[in-house]
């Protein structure tokens, strides 16, 4: 059984609902090679029926943007084709995003049961804003096989997460006996000052693939460099609003885990839109250009998310 709770934080208070489990994906892969090759190809994502859930979760909304004006449409032509969500104000979030090495025969009960624990964690800890998991769908180097997805308010909240004795036991009881391995990597970004962006809410946030990838840049790098490479690598997404729901970057703040120098983390409306944009010309030209030369080594991962209940509690 699942227990809401509500956290009052004298301001104003957001009740949110309708969230639902989606627990794995098939196994494919892209190789670092692709980021600078043609364009991966993608099997039939297999998706099971989502159980839904409800819960009530706060987060402190003054002074924010509630307004959005955006119609969109997936294609392979134009870059910008559609408006944009108001972009006023910016907020300030904390991404966490853990890598598992699930063990060589996993079964479909037990990688449910530790996909559904991991998911519905955030109903147990206040802080989390936004979850989303699955099934590594590509083959990597390092052959992680799952990947997990949290939002926070605040880096205060991270540090709770990893201390919190419900979280401790989901790991010791749920997670380590399917896994033999994790990374974890934390990083402060910025979404869009609206309730959508920055709880990953509605329809946009639904259904796509999610797109993980983790940079450990060289030492000399560090500073100019790498901030110009990131920065250019987000001008050429916010060209593709019809491809690209949200995306996010930052530094690796997790001491513990310091593998990775930083990672971004981007939502993508489908399949066919990942396929268009990692395999264009002006995703592969920023890469050489701004990445190739600088990068130690990189990770890249993604996996499918499946659409979810419509009912709000």
């Amino acid at each position: 059984m699942i227990n809401s709770f509500f956290y009052n934080d004298n301001k104003h208070t957001v009740t949110l609902a309708r969230v639902a489990t989606s627990s794995s994906s098939k196994l494919r892969t892209m190789p670092l090679e692709a980021l600078t090759s043609t364009a991966p190809s993608f099997p039939s994502f297999r998706r099971q029926n989502p159980t839904t859930l409800s819960c009530h979760v706060s987060f402190d909304v003054s002074g924010l943007n509630t307004r959005r004006n955006r119609t969109t449409k997936v294609t392979a032509g134009s870059k910008v084709e559609s408006s944009s969500f108001t972009l006023e104000k910016k907020r300030k979030v904390v991404e966490h995003v853990c890598l598992l090495k699930a063990k060589k025969f996993l079964s479909d009960e037990d990688e449910k049961d530790m996909l559904d624990y991991l998911y519905t964690s955030q109903y147990q800890m206040r802080g989390i804003v936004a979850v989303s998991l699955g099934r590594i769908s590509n083959d990597n180097v390092e052959n992680y096989t799952h990947a997990v997805f949290m939002r926070f308010q605040t880096k205060e909240d991270v540090t709770r997460f990893y201390e919190n004795p419900f979280y401790l036991k989901v790991l010791k009881e749920h997670v380590m006996p399917y896994c033999h391995d994790l990374v974890n990597v934390d990083y402060e970004s910025e979404v869009e000052d609206d309730m959508i962006p920055i709880f990953r809410k509605g329809e946009e946030f639904n259904y796509g693939v999610e797109f993980v990838h983790l940079f450990a840049f060289d030492d000399s790098a560090l500073g100019a460099p790498v901030e110009d490479a990131l920065a250019s690598l987000e001008k050429l997404k916010k060209e593709f609003p019809s491809l690209i729901v949200q995306s996010t970057q930052g530094s690796n703040f997790n001491l513990s885990s310091k593998e990775y120098t930083h990672a971004v983390v981007t939502r993508f409306r489908s399949s066919e839109a990942f396929e268009i944009f990692v395999g264009s010309t002006e995703y592969r030209d920023v890469w050489r250009s701004k990445f190739e030369l600088i990068t130690q080594k990189t990770l890249p991962i993604h996996f499918s998310v499946d659409p979810v209940g419509k009912e709000v509690m």
